[in-house]
């Protein structure tokens, strides 16, 4: 398996280049001093939101963070590898998010590739008023929530659904469940 990369190292260094304390980021970002410090060290794997927090405390893309290879504009075609692309855990230990789109398009038109262990479920609070989300499943089998709906969807089949409520997406089926994930911001036409 490839190593992701570290981002403790490139955080502190963000932070030092912008004359920011420990107890400063925390306050600006939201994020625990003690949380800031344990990912940092690279002691805890930090959520997309805490990403998201401190990325925007620093006033850096995410890809400023996550990008292990530099960007050469004139390059006709830019690989990332496995490692390079991020991958965020979605909190129960069995959803793992990859995150496919640049970085800078967060909030606009985003798309990942979900993971879900058999039992293991992705449930996110309410988006952007206006949000909306698009699953299409890979492999596998999962089952949408998105407000007071919910529905299975099988292999080759696709959900769309508001993500402006709570919703959630599982896998309560016995085998592996992968997933292409688009999330279109309420400015998206």
């Amino acid at each position: 398996m490839l190593e992701p990369p570290e981002l403790g190292p490139r955080l502190r260094d963000r932070r030092q280049a912008k004359g920011l304390t420990l107890e400063g980021l925390a306050t600006a970002s939201g994020v625990s001093r003690s949380m800031l410090s344990q990912v940092e060290r690279g002691e805890a794997n930090p959520t997309f939101a805490t990403l998201w927090n401190l990325t925007q405390a620093l006033g850096l893309n995410l890809d400023d963070l996550v990008t292990t290879e530099p960007v050469v504009d004139d390059a006709p075609v830019v690989v990332l590898d496995r490692a390079a692309t991020p991958r965020l855990d979605g909190g129960d230990g069995g959803a793992v998010l990859w995150l496919l789109a640049p970085a800078d398009r967060v909030g606009d038109v985003e798309w990942y590739e979900l993971c879900l262990a058999p039992g293991a479920r992705l449930v996110s609070q309410p988006h952007t008023e206006g949000t909306n989300e698009h699953a299409t499943v890979l492999d596998g089998a999962i089952s949408v929530t998105a407000g007071y709906g919910a529905v299975d969807v099988e292999l080759g089949g696709t959900a769309r659904y508001a993500a402006d409520v709570p919703h959630q997406i599982a896998n309560p089926f016995d085998e592996p469940a992968r997933v292409l994930l688009v999330v279109l911001g309420s400015e998206t036409p």
